[in-house]
Formats: structure tokens, sequence, C-alpha cells
């Protein structure tokens, strides 16, 4: 049997952690079931048992190489039920916030499911079960996290293919001169105006300062149909803006230069199980609400433009094929500690539709879904953006230091966003 490798930016993500802990968190609120929490989870485990992609954890196979994916066997340690003195949504939120504390050794395991079971106030329902898988970012962006978390609730689509990534020994040099001829025309063509030239870097503010003091997490809660914006994203990113910049405002900063760093997926095939890359968008938090909407989407259609140039593809392409000792040797130059006065954005704003409302756990419909972008030492605000069927939530995860009472910006954020008490 052929061994499984790591690609070359899952290897990184997971080398990457050890300095910026990246365990990604999805949480899916349900109504209140028949069975009972033991059944349910039982039923998840006999579930999870039958998708080799949930049965994988990694194992290290020495400096010259990637680290290889091996399959093991689901076992009861990895659903995890907590039962809660303080019932309410906004203590489970909290429980949920301190998940981040205890990393996944992805050695053992890829991933973990934890139930918070009885929450008397989800939003949507007077009652029911929210369920928080916790994996490792090295097993999947947030589109292929979501899919796998569908698959366990139930759902029966096929997962995000991964095409093999090109280890193969010798490719790296060539690979490298076809990246750099290919930059050689992106430099061209964005000289004629043939391609959007790279977004533009913003001045730091507080929001980027290393992240201190106690660190939250809030969801706004809504519906597709009172968003106004060509998409999802758009319409929050708009809202993010204004509520964004009237807070930093008030803080003794000057947001007029505001922006934000949105992951997007990339074209081609998939190569990794990580198949994203960070890009910047302006938010224009002085313009008008409907000039500032076109020029966000404007913004991102460019950075999709740009994103599809042969260059990024070959880039791409010399990158996967980076032998294993030198990339580690890179990871391990990064230093947390540097900082810098320009960055990609002043907050990450992630969005992910994660489909119809069709999960379950055990007789409990699905009622919401959200998650929370992690911090980093240049970033101690960031958004999630999770929809499921028309209900739309929108996460705030935010450390003191970045906005400071993290509840006045939520309410600022929820009235851009139309929601009413």
């Amino acid at each position: 049997m052929p061994v499984c490798r790591l690609a070359a930016v899952d290897a990184q993500t997971l080398w990457m952690s050890a300095a910026i802990p990246n365990d990604q968190f999805l949480l899916y609120a349900f109504e209140a079931g028949t069975a009972e929490v033991d059944r349910a989870l039982c039923e998840l485990r006999d579930r999870a048992r039958t998708c080799g992609e949930l049965g994988m954890r990694i194992a290290d196979t020495g400096f010259w190489t990637y680290p290889a994916w091996v399959p093991y066997e689901v076992g009861a340690e990895q659903f995890v039920v907590h039962e809660l003195g303080d019932r309410s949504w906004t203590a489970c939120l909290a429980a949920v916030a301190g998940l981040a504390d205890e990393q996944l050794d992805p050695w053992a395991m890829s991933w973990r499911l934890h139930v918070f079971p009885a929450i008397d106030d989800v939003p949507g329902a007077p009652g029911g079960t929210v369920a928080v898988l916790q994996a490792s970012h090295a097993l999947g962006d947030g589109i292929r996290s979501s899919a796998l978390a569908g698959y366990l609730f139930g759902r029966s689509a096929a997962l995000p293919g991964v095409t093999a990534p090109p280890h193969a020994v010798g490719g790296f040099p060539r690979r490298a001169v076809a990246a750099a001829r290919a930059h050689r025309r992106l430099v061209r063509d964005t000289a004629t105006g043939l391609v959007p030239a790279q977004a533009d870097s913003v001045p730091a503010l507080r929001t980027n300062a290393q992240p201190t003091g106690p660190r939250q997490v809030r969801a706004v809660i809504c519906e597709r149909r009172h968003l106004s914006g060509p998409t999802v994203t758009v319409a929050v990113l708009a809202a993010v803006s204004a509520a964004l910049s009237r807070h930093l405002r008030d803080l003794g900063d000057d947001p007029s230069l505001l922006g934000a760093e949105v992951p997007m997926a990339k074209p081609g095939p998939r190569m990794a199980h990580n198949h994203f890359g960070n890009v910047g968008v302006g938010l224009y938090p002085d313009a008008e609400i409907g000039l500032r909407t076109r020029r966000i989407a404007a913004d991102l259609y460019q950075r999709r433009r740009r994103a599809a140039h042969p260059a990024m593809l070959a880039e791409s392409a010399a990158f996967a094929s980076v032998p294993a000792p030198v990339l580690r040797w890179g990871v391990r130059q990064f230093d947390p500690e540097v900082r810098s006065s320009r960055v990609t954005g002043n907050t990450v704003v992630s969005s992910v539709n994660r489909g119809a409302r069709d999960l379950r756990f055990g007789g409990g419909r699905v009622v919401l879904t959200t998650g929370f972008p992690g911090l980093s030492p240049m970033m101690g605000l960031a958004h999630g953006v999770h929809g499921i069927g028309d209900t739309i939530a929108v996460s705030v995860h935010a450390a003191e230091s970045a906005v400071g009472d993290v509840d006045a910006y939520v309410q600022r954020l929820a009235r851009e966003l139309r929601v009413q008490d």
C-alpha cells in the first residue's frame, strides 16, 4: 500500500501549529431530539468508522520526508460530553472558547467531537444540543472540514477529492524555474493592466497588536433575506466595515484605510487538504453603503482574477514540491514576536457556506452553525461567516486588547446586520 504523505502546505500548517495553535472549531446547534446523547454518540462513532478520511492520524516519518497519513480506529476518547453548570447559550460559547486551550495532538488523533447537551436558549430553538468538531487544520481547510462534519452528522455527499501532491525527487528545480518564468509574465500582465495588481497592505491598528487579555467569542444570528448585498460575504464585510471603523475611532485609532484579510479558495484541482490563500480586501469605511458594497465586491473579484493567473498555479506547484527538510527549516525561522507596521488586513473575515439544513444529532435537526477563526500574534480580532440553509451566523473572536468591550462591538455589528434585539 503506497504511503500517503501530507502535501507541503498541509505539513507547513502542521509544523506552524507549534508556534501558532490553529485547530479549527466547527459549532453545530441542534434541536432537542428524542435520542439520548449516549445513543446518538454511538451512531456518530459508527458513522465515523465508515469514513476513511475520519480514520486518519499523522505519523512522523523522519526529518528527510514529509509526515504521512496513517489509518487508525476511531475511538470513544474522540467524543467528549461537557455537562455545564450554567446551560445558557452564552455560557456554552464561553466553554467553546476555552476549548482552544487544549489543542489536539495530531499524532494521536486528527479530530475530536465535543458535545454540550441540554443548552437552554439556543438561537432558533428553546433548547437543544451543541456539538463542536475540533479538527487539526492539517486535516482540512474550512470547506473540507465542513464537508467532514456534514458526513458525520448524516450527509451522504462525496467529500472534496485531493489529487496526490507532487513529491517526486528532482521535481522542485524544474517547477521552480517554471514558476519564475510565469512570475515574469505576471509582472508584465500586471504592468499592462491585463491582471489586477496585488492588494496594497494597510496600516496596522490596535486589532493587529499582540492579543492580550481575555479572549471571548460571540455570534450574531440572522437570515439571508435580511442581508443587503450581492453575496453573504460582501454584505457581512460591508457591515464589519461600518461597525469596526466606528468602534476603532472611539478607541482612538484611524480606520480610514481599514482592510480585511479574507481566506479564498484557490482555483484548479485540490492538491492538498488546505486549498486556499489569504487575500487583502479594502473595507472603505468612509464610503456610503452602496458604493462601499460595490467596491468590496470589486476587490474580491480582482483577487479571484489574479489568483487564476497561470503564475499562481505555477507557484503552487513549485511550493508543493519543496523538499521536506527545506520546508521544515523555513518554518523554524518564523518568529511570532516580529512586528510589522503594515498588514494584509486589520481583521480576518472567513466565510463558508455549510449547505442545506439537513444535518441531525440523534433526532434533532440542525438550527445553526458557526465557527471561530483563531487569533495570531498579528491578529486580535477575527470574524466567521457561516450559513446553513437560510440561517447565517456571524461570529466574533476577539481579545480584549483588540476591541476593549467585545459586547459593545457586537451590538454595533448586529445593528449593521439589521438584527433586532
